[in-house]
């Protein structure tokens, strides 16, 4: 193994020796003998590539590692699991072998960090089940999400060598979950370049545009600074105040973000920068010394009282502390000026990982709460994974508000939140018994809304429980999931009670229970879905005597499909009950009678399967269709396997929806002009809604194949002013 390292001491001489002065917790000379061990391994696990592919391979574990080590603050166990990830990966180190040599804290997180890239081998993480399994390894250990969020921000600085459709699947993940994660972790540096790089890639006019004023504007901006500081620069040096000053210009994301909430110009942006005071003060001088600067910041410039934010006396749940005043600076133009310590600054910047410096390497108590709150979150298979994505994205606004229990401990939510999301905060069986509560000696509904240093107390009853429209005025992750966990739940019992009702009725009236019976039912009473049917009949919603005469009502209806055998027989219009084991998808086969689901529209190169309907022949959807996966649940053998043959000249239509902001006639006509340069695509029909400060609508076209359909999608992406695309899913 020694030989090893001397064979590629030119690959990881330097950089090696960088990753061990960045680590802060090697404590020991068995620390750098392990992480020597881990790299030793990682170096084997390449050893079959050409040099320069393996030295590529152990450069960018090296970089990953120093990342971890240097700009979030990690140490020695973090490094270890990086430079074994690979190896692990590919099977070349057992779990085993890596819990006898490095520890049960590695192979817990190797084994996490495993996992999770084993799930977005086999399909994207988005808009699939496959992100409750995400979190779910991500609650396992802290350090799993922030390597993890790691090596995502090293493929966005690398992203220049992937293809643009996934450039753009990247930046989709990013925004939907990397920065959340990231911001609720407290990981600005890390939220504020993912930001930047993923705005760059969906939006690249936009972000040059935005890049190019800053630019322009740099030498004004940078000569005001100047001047605003001086005088404050002047009285700290005069009171013998340690400290450095800062100014950090808003990134181009924020810049963006505030241009389509506030609808105003670039130019109309009167706070592009702030000014950061950080102070070198430690302990319980902390918070007196940065009042002592507030005070001589405002004595020279007028503040604005309501704009003053004092996440020192109440850090944010993320763990932010930090005094924000906006005064009234030079030429009568309002300037954010930050105040903090340099403990205060770090963990701003780096977010919880940072805590674990200060706090002798345990781990935040904050940090538990909410990896345990994820986990509870997580439990019941019923919470739509999608909704829980929904709500993290909701989780992204900065503002939240402080209460306080009767016996006066502090509660934080997100500002907005009601009387019902305190109750789940506090217990899960609170908020489902919640009937109101005592908010400062005054009686208040469940919708009351927060407000900071509310005192409140929960008023139960044992005869509540949660009710639908719960989820019209909740807005904390915690409560809204467990209402629908509970609605889903109750929704099974009276779908089960509905159709034992069902069944039992149908054999007392000597009828057969069957597909024919449902589709009657269903087409009468207009249901989509089965469960819905049953839960209506568990309701008593219906009478059986009407139920009755529906199903006796003489009609035409054809016989439902039973379910076949795995042998391959021939499907033609004489025979339309059996099918073969493959439905081959061709211009030129026409003894098979197939139509394409219109909820999904399936074009030429998408992964399909086939359906067997009633009467209707075969119908093809995409895989990832929403449809197929209740269809799955409910007739799983009426499915058949379904591939294409050649694309031939055929043209298939899909459905693209639009949400941007600006005007929606501007946009109309991009759209026009788009479809009319390509000669892949044609449209079918557009339709443009204006909305308060933007627009959403769909786009119908016809395309080729697959491959066309991403590369127009991705050109529709960077038209400016557009905010999402996305395909029509079931």
């Amino acid at each position: 193994m020694n030989n090893i390292l001397i064979k590629y001491r030119e690959i990881v001489g330097e950089k090696f020796q960088t990753l061990l002065t960045s680590c802060r917790n090697l404590g020991s000379p068995k620390d750098i003998k392990q992480i020597k061990d881990a790299l030793r391994i990682a170096i084997r696990n390449v050893m079959h590539l050409p040099a320069d592919k393996a030295a590529e391979r152990i450069n960018e574990e090296l970089d990953i590692a120093i990342m971890i080590s240097r700009e979030i603050g990690l140490g020695r166990t973090s490094i270890i699991c990086t430079l074994l990830y690979d190896t692990f990966n590919s099977d070349q180190i057992t779990l085993e072998d890596i819990n006898k040599q490095f520890g049960s804290r590695v192979a817990n997180i190797s084994r996490g960090l495993k996992q999770i890239t084993k799930l977005k081998e086999k399909q994207g993480i988005i808009n699939s089940e496959n992100f409750r399994k995400l979190l779910l390894g991500f609650a396992e250990d802290i350090r799993v999400q922030l390597i993890f969020l790691a090596e995502k921000l090293y493929m966005l600085r690398k992203c220049e060598t992937l293809s643009e459709d996934e450039k753009l699947k990247l930046a989709d993940e990013t925004n939907f979950i990397y920065i959340p994660i990231a911001h609720r972790l407290g990981l600005y540096n890390l939220k504020s370049e993912m930001e930047e790089r993923a705005l760059r890639i969906t939006m690249p006019e936009t972000y040059a545009d935005i890049e190019r004023k800053l630019k322009d504007s740099k030498s004004a901006r940078e000569a005001y600074i100047q001047e605003f500081a001086a005088p404050i620069r002047a009285e700290l040096d005069k009171r013998g105040v340690k400290y450095h000053m800062k100014a950090r210009t808003k990134t181009i994301a924020s810049i963006l973000n505030k241009i389509r909430t506030k609808h105003v110009e670039f130019e109309d942006i009167c706070d592009i920068f702030a000014i950061r005071f950080i102070i070198d003060s430690k302990g319980e001088d902390e918070k007196p010394d940065c009042w002592k600067v507030y005070s001589v910041v405002t004595d020279i410039y007028h503040p604005n009282p309501e704009r003053l934010r004092d996440w020192l006396s109440v850090p944010k749940s993320n763990g932010y502390e930090s005094l924000h005043a906006t005064v009234l600076g030079p030429q009568n133009r309002w300037v954010e000026v930050q105040i903090r310590t340099e403990r205060m600054d770090e963990i701003a910047e780096r977010g919880f990982a940072a805590h674990w410096k200060y706090k002798g390497g345990s781990s935040d108590m904050v940090v538990e709460n909410w990896l345990n709150e994820l986990r509870e979150i997580l439990e019941s298979k019923d919470s739509n994974a999608i909704d829980l994505l929904d709500d993290m994205q909701i989780d992204l606004h900065d503002k939240e508000v402080h209460v306080f229990t009767p016996k006066g401990d502090l509660v934080t939510l997100h500002a907005g939140a009601t009387l019902l999301d305190f109750a789940y905060s506090i217990h899960s069986n609170l908020g489902a018994k919640c009937v109101g509560g005592i908010v400062n000696q005054r009686n208040e509904t469940l919708k009351y809304v927060l407000k900071n240093g509310d005192q409140i107390s929960i008023t139960t009853s044992p005869n509540q429980q949660p009710k639908a429209d719960w989820l019209n005025f909740t807005v904390t992750t915690k409560a809204r999931n467990k209402i629908r966990q509970f609605l889903n739940e109750q929704a099974n019992k009276l779908a089960e009670i509905g159709k034992e009702a069902l069944m039992r009725r149908i054999k007392n009236w000597k009828m057969e229970f069957n597909d024919d019976v449902l589709r009657k039912l269903m087409l009468y009473y207009k249901y989509k879905y089965a469960k819905e049917l049953y839960q209506a009949i568990g309701e008593e919603r219906y009478d059986f005597a009407e139920i009755k005469e529906i199903l006796t009502a003489k009609e035409e209806v054809p016989q439902p499909v039973a379910p076949q055998p795995q042998n391959e027989v021939k499907f033609t219009p004489e025979n339309r009950s059996s099918y073969s084991n493959v439905l081959l998808i061709d211009k030129t086969v026409d003894s098979v009678e197939y139509k394409f689901a219109k909820c999904c529209n399936p074009v030429y190169g998408d992964d399909i399967v086939g359906f067997v309907s009633i009467g209707e022949g075969i119908k093809v959807h995409r895989t990832n269709c929403k449809n197929v996966q209740e269809m799955m649940r409910r007739y799983p053998y009426r499915f058949v396997k379904t591939q294409w043959t050649n694309k031939g000249g055929s043209s298939y239509q899909a459905t693209l929806k639009i949400v941007g902001s600006g005007s929606s006639g501007i946009i109309l006509t991009q759209l026009t002009e788009l479809v009319s340069k390509d000669s892949h695509v044609s449209m079918r029909s557009i339709s443009v809604n204006s909305t308060d400060g933007g627009f959403d609508g769909s786009l119908t076209i016809m395309v080729s194949d697959s491959q066309h359909l991403d590369q127009f999608i991705a050109r529709v992406r960077s038209l400016k002013g557009i905010i999402k695309v996305s395909r029509q899913n079931g």
